[in-house]
C-alpha cells in the first residue's frame, strides 16, 4: 500500500456510501425505497439491486485498487501532506455532524 492514511480516508468515504445504519445515507435511501414502493411495487425491486450493484462496485474499485503489486507510477508519488488530509476531514466532517445530530436534515426531533 503506497499511501495508507490516504487509503483509510477513502475506505470511510466508502462506508458513508454504503447506506450504513449510524449515517445518514441509510436514512435517504430508505425515504427512496419506501416512496418508490408506494409508487409501484415493481420499483422497489430494481432500487434495491441498483443499490446492491453500487455498494458492490464501490468495495470492488477500493479492494482492487488496495491489492496486488504497485504500478510505477504509483510508487513515484510523493507523500501524502497535511492539506490533503485537512481536505479529507472537511468534507467528512458534514457526516460526522449529521450523524450525531440527525435532526439537521429532517427537521424534527425523534
Amino acid at each position: 500500500m503506497a499511501l495508507p492514511l490516504t487509503a483509510t480516508w477513502w475506505f470511510v468515504a466508502n462506508l458513508a456510501n454504503l447506506a450504513l445504519p449510524p449515517l445518514p445515507n441509510l436514512m435517504g435511501e430508505l425515504v427512496i425505497i419506501t416512496a418508490m414502493f408506494n409508487w409501484s411495487c415493481w420499483t422497489i425491486a430494481i432500487t434495491g439491486v441498483g443499490t446492491l450493484i453500487t455498494a458492490s462496485y464501490s468495495l470492488y474499485l477500493f479492494l482492487t485498487s488496495q491489492r496486488g503489486p504497485l504500478p510505477a507510477h504509483i510508487i513515484a508519488l510523493d507523500p501524502s501532506h497535511t492539506r490533503e488530509h485537512l481536505l479529507l476531514t472537511l468534507h467528512l466532517l458534514p457526516i460526522l455532524l449529521l450523524v450525531l445530530k440527525p435532526e439537521l436534515m429532517w427537521g424534527w426531533c425523534f
